[in-house]
């Protein structure tokens, strides 16, 4: 009876961690778990937290009490106004909640959380581990998690830095303030880190952010560390150093010859994730991937989960001069009914790479290759056939990636949207986009449709997603008056949910598209703003960085072409020739083809140029001028050079040679070659948003654009070089 008191006593005041500090088997625990069980409905709020965050940290997530925790956090959800005891119930109980439960629980820690207390900060850092034990990138709860963060720099040590970056990862979110202000606070205290553990968690918050300097005394200390570093932090090194497209040799080799010692105690998602890293960084250690090859085996010939056999098979196709086993073969065949889209593209893209580099060497191991796909394709048109959920589709397909789905199932897949068109919701227009851009794929049913789920709901749907949606109508060149005009009303009234960068990428999607909002423009090309633009790409990802330079500079172009009453000045010159003097390349065969075509259509090899740069920098195939007869005007007679079309080839820069003026009722001619990146992959080809953007600035320059598609100039029609010469000549002649 007295412990009975004792136990009320305690549990209803305060649990100490070290109550349940013990292995989650242990009797002691079982016992106090029991007896709590008995009591739980009786227990207070403050009290039920407590012994849910014990719960959670002996890893009972799936425990039958968890379920009888969440009822009770159910039942009493409105009358919780403490935003610390949510926060821990939250987390405690978010394995075994339903979606309607999540979205309750959501609304709640909304009401709660205050991004203007610091004090909040430990309760955003476990909604953001709610959201992400939940797999939710809920922005609104984000982004008021980020604003407490952002302002809490006193409480922010690497441990949290860490940690938040980590979470950030996991749900795709990402915020250059937050990355500016952890780029600061660690550079600050870079020289004192130097527990291994302490620095691997440096290594993952700053190295992709770091400066030239900082970096490289990162990897100078990440070498000196190598022998002590764990097998989770070898991992967290490696994982870091391929964000960071790291190609230090020397750190790489200590890594390897480390990793010896590690292998035996990963386990096979773990053995997955380090094979990628290793053949992303191109490790060169064949010792090191013989023994990951005998791991992966090993555990591929045990393998039960579809999931695992997918992952193991895909990764020993990364693997070099690797010799493929019949049982390879045979446990794939084996898992293919059992596999999702995602696990049925990882085998896929494994077997084409072995079959085509001939890897497989048994008696009949092609004819036996070749069944294996087909079996894999009609296991991927089953899978597809009996999908009844376009919100279960869209998960499936996110992320599948590569040739076998493009070319088998991507058809396919689009058309089993349009069957399930009447699924589309505020809450799926976003995925759904993203992955018709994916697919390239132009499909006006699906269009109208988001279009107008779109425009019907703007208030519901978050300005980040309404970016991608509005992404996929400009990249596709796809026009819907209402749905621009709805868009861009909703966004330029909420700019301030879109970061600096992000602005920028919003401008260009919109110029593309022939939209150029006077706020959205105007605050874009202003002084304070592209200075606080420079702050922010010093710390984004690299890929990140050279998109948003490049946007800028395409948007900076369209405005003044298009836009010149907004007074905007071309103030890429220097990026521009920096750019092109990087990527200067040789002429390819075809143009070398063409040139000489040109060459006997126009007279001489004086009548046209190949390569050309335009003013505002764009560069095109050919340009010849015809005058007001149609007869091609010589570039000698001009006085512009000629480079020689056989090595290496100059761009012709025609702002540098000077732009002449053309005799009266002449014509500059642009001529395009456009292969198929230029157009949808659906039966339409219609022409893209960037290249149809193309001919209409060059229109504006006072070009005659010819654009020739791959399609026809490829096409049995023009099998002969006299059928080119006319197709040609046309192109040429016979333009207005």
């Amino acid at each position: 009876m007295i412990y009975c008191e004792n136990w009320k006593k305690n549990l209803s005041g305060h649990f100490k961690d070290s109550w349940l500090n013990v292995e989650d088997h242990d009797s002691l625990a079982e016992a106090l778990v029991t007896e709590a069980w008995k009591r739980l409905e009786r227990l207070s709020l403050p009290a039920l937290s407590k012994f849910t965050l014990c719960l959670y940290k002996q890893h009972r997530h799936f425990n039958p009490i968890i379920g009888q925790v969440a009822h009770i956090v159910d039942m009493k959800l409105d009358s919780i106004q403490d935003v610390r005891i949510l926060s821990v119930l939250m987390v405690g109980i978010s394995d075994v909640i339903s979606q309607s439960f999540r979205d309750r629980l959501l609304h709640k820690a909304e009401q709660l959380l205050e991004e203007e207390n610091e004090g909040h900060f430990n309760y955003a850092k476990r909604m953001l581990q709610f959201l992400h034990n939940v797999k939710l990138k809920y922005h609104p709860l984000l982004e008021k998690c980020n604003k407490i963060f952002l302002k809490s720099a006193s409480r922010l040590d690497i441990h949290s830095i860490s940690n938040i970056f980590g979470l950030y990862e996991q749900l795709g979110f990402d915020n250059a303030e937050f990355r500016l202000l952890a780029n600061q606070l660690l550079s600050e205290t870079i020289d004192d880190y130097y527990h291994p553990e302490i620095f691997a968690k440096l290594f993952f918050a700053l190295g992709p952010m770091a400066g030239s300097r900082v970096r490289e005394r990162l990897l100078v200390t990440a070498a000196h560390m190598a022998e002590e570093f764990s097998s989770h932090q070898v991992l967290v090194i490696l994982k870091t150093m391929k964000k960071m497209k790291c190609r230090n040799s020397h750190l790489l080799e200590k890594m390897a010859s480390v990793l010896h010692k590690h292998l035996d105690s990963y386990h096979v998602l773990q053995l997955v994730k380090l094979t990628q890293y290793l053949t992303g960084l191109r490790c060169r250690n064949l010792e090191l991937f013989a023994k990951l090859k005998m791991l992966l085996l090993g555990y591929l010939k045990s393998s039960v989960i579809p999931a695992d056999t997918a992952a193991i098979i895909r990764v020993l196709a990364m693997l070099p001069s690797f010799q493929v086993e019949e049982m390879i073969t045979n446990k794939a065949a084996a898992v293919l009914p059992q596999c999702s889209l995602h696990h049925l593209n990882c085998i896929a893209t494994a077997l084409v790479k072995w079959n085509h580099h001939d890897q497989l060497h048994w008696q009949n191991s092609s004819e036996l290759c070749a069944k294996l796909l087909q079996k894999l394709n009609d296991c991927g048109f089953e899978r597809l056939q009996k999908t009844n959920s376009l919100n279960l589709l869209l998960e499936e397909v996110t992320h599948v990636n590569g040739e076998w789905f493009e070319e088998v199932l991507n058809e396919e897949t689009v058309a089993m949207c349009q069957r399930l068109i009447d699924q589309i919701t505020w809450t799926n227009v976003s995925p759904l986009s993203f992955f018709l851009k994916k697919t390239n794929h132009r499909c006006p049913a699906l269009f109208d449709r988001i279009a107008s789920v779109t425009v019907e709901n703007t208030d519901k749907i978050h300005p980040s997603e309404i970016y991608f949606i509005l992404f996929l109508f400009s990249a596709l060149n796809y026009d819907n008056e209402e749905f621009f005009k709805g868009c861009i009303q909703h966004l330029t009234s909420n700019l301030s949910y879109f970061e600096i960068y992000q602005l920028v990428l919003l401008g260009h999607v919109l110029a593309v598209a022939g939209y150029f909002p006077p706020i959205l423009i105007t605050t874009i090309f202003n002084v304070s703003f592209l200075s606080k633009l420079d702050a922010q790409l010093k710390v984004l990802p690299d890929t990140l960085k050279q998109r948003v330079c490049s946007r800028l500079m395409k948007l900076n172009r369209a405005v003044c072409l298009e836009c010149p009453e907004f007074h905007i000045p071309w103030f890429h010159e220097q990026y521009c020739q920096r750019v092109f003097h990087n990527s200067m390349s040789r002429i390819n065969p075809l143009r070398q083809h063409v040139h000489r075509m040109l060459t006997e259509i126009l007279g001489g090899s004086q009548y046209s140029r190949v390569s050309v740069l335009t003013p505002y920098y764009y560069e095109i195939d050919f340009e010849c001028v015809l005058d007001e007869n149609k007869k091609p005007l010589s570039y000698m007679a001009q006085n512009i050079p000629l480079d020689d079309v056989g090595g290496i080839h100059l761009r012709h820069d025609i702002k540098d040679e000077g732009r002449k003026a053309l005799p009266p009722g002449a014509q500059r001619i642009a001529l395009e070659f456009l292969d198929s990146r230029a157009f949808s992959k659906d039966y339409s080809r219609h022409l893209k948003g960037e290249p149809a953007v193309k001919k209409r600035h060059l229109e504006m320059l006072g070009y005659q654009v010819v654009q020739i598609p791959h399609f026809e100039w490829n096409s049995m029609a023009m099998s002969t070089k006299g059928e080119q010469l006319e197709y040609l000549r046309q192109q040429l002649y016979g333009i207005q």
